[in-house]
This record gives structure tokens, sequence and C-alpha cells, in this order.
């Protein structure tokens, strides 16, 4: 009888322990499932608006609905119907750079939403000679409000849940900006880079050896999977661009 005693308690010891173990397994990916379901989806749009055919991205945070606009170059009211379409309320209105096939559509943009408008100092001066500058090409756009703030590189853009992180890449322009949305793999490049191709430098205030610096310095060290999206024409990737265009 005595001698039975430890061995019962023994046995428990071990179901106890085996049954706790198993509680343990179960619960540790349960917890991270249950983790990784509270991340909101990201709305990313693509619309390529006006004669030059700009790709205008249409951003938002599935969760709560708050979103921006980049580059909304023409076709403002399409953009708009995406936006409704979207239910999303735009916060801001992003230009990559200044030039006039990127910013016609600005005004209507802000004057429908209320948005804040940002670019970068260097291309401010673009925004009021928007249609002087297209009238050269033979073509029609509005010039557009000023700025209400300033990109600078380094600087985070929140909307909803999501951020985008601002890269000033001259070269195309002196201040032509990346966004570069980390959490999603994804760059909008605008002018910058382009799938196997680069930004033209024979504007005044162009700069090749910049642009190259650029594209070396802040988009080729990105990880390679990281999509781009360029200001027109399609995507691409970082790892695609470093094999195969033959301007780098």
């Amino acid at each position: 009888m005595v001698t039975g005693k430890p061995l019962r308690w023994t046995g428990i010891g071990i179901a106890l322990a085996l049954l706790l173990l198993a509680c343990l397994v179960v619960t540790v990916p349960k917890t991270a499932l249950q983790k990784s379901e509270k991340r909101s989806p990201m709305i990313f749009e693509t619309i390529v608006v006006g004669p030059l055919g700009v790709n205008c991205f249409v951003l938002g945070c599935e969760e709560t609905k708050e979103g921006i606009v980049v580059d909304p170059g023409a076709d403002a009211d399409r953009v708009l119907a995406a936006v409704k379409r979207l239910g999303l309320t735009i916060s801001h209105v992003i230009n990559t750079h200044g030039h006039f096939d990127h910013v016609g559509g600005n005004r209507r943009l802000i004057e429908a939403t209320g948005a804040k408008l940002l670019i970068h100092e260097k291309d401010v001066y673009f925004l009021s000679r928007a249609v002087d500058v297209a009238a050269a090409y033979g073509l029609t756009t509005e010039n557009s409000p000023a700025a209400d703030g300033l990109l600078q590189d380094g600087m985070v853009i929140t909307f909803g849940a999501h951020q985008l992180k601002v890269l000033h890449t001259p070269g195309h322009t002196p201040g032509g900006c990346c966004l570069y949305l980390e959490s999603e793999g994804k760059v909008i490049t605008g002018d910058t880079l382009f799938a196997e191709g680069v930004g033209r430098t024979d504007f005044p205030g162009s700069s090749h050896e910049a642009l190259m610096e650029g594209i070396r310095n802040k988009l080729l060290s990105l990880p390679e999977t990281t999509q781009i999206f360029p200001g027109h024409g399609p995507s691409s990737t970082i790892g695609h661009e470093k094999l195969h265009n033959p301007y780098l």
C-alpha cells in the first residue's frame, strides 16, 4: 500500500504535465493567429489618368477608411468616383514631383475632399506653372493650389493603420520623391525609376548624376521583392530592375 502511493501520484503528475503541455502547444499558434487577424489590409488602387498616362494611386485603410491620393494628374472626376466607391475620407494629396501631368487634378481633388497638399519644397514652384508648361506641349491642365505642407526625406505619413516613408530622390526634378510602404513591400517611384527605365534628366534643373545616386542609395537598397509602382507604365520589382534595367 505504502509503495503504491508514490506511483499513483507520479502518474497523475505526468498526466497533468502532458495536459498542460498540450494546452500550451494549442495556445501559442492561436495567439499568433489572432494577432495576424487584427492587421487591417491596405487599399491600393491605380488609375491611369491624362493624355500622358500618369499612374494615380488611391491608398486607404480598410478599417478606418482614411486615405490619400498620389499624383492626381488629370481626370479628377474618375479619381473622385474611385474614392467614393471605396468609401474613403482623403486626408492628403501627395505629389511625387511637380510636373504638370502629375499635378493637374490637385485643385479639383482638394476642393472636393478638403485634403491637404504635400510636395517637396524644391518642386513648389512648379505648381503655379502647370498651365504654361502644358501649353508648350499643346496640352491643357489646371494650375495647382499652393502646398499645405512640405515633404522631407525620412518623413513618415500615417493614414489609418498604415504608414508611408518619404524618400527624396532628386534628379528628374529637384524635389522628386518616392513613397515607401514598407509593411506592404511596395514603393511608389514617381518618375524616378520605371520598369526597365529611369526618369528623364534633360529638363532645366534635372541631374542625371543625382537621379542615379538616389536610385542606388534609396531604392536599390530596398528588399529585392519590393514592388515598384512608377509614375507611368507597368509595375516591377527591385530585384527585376537590378537584373534587367539597362540604365542600372
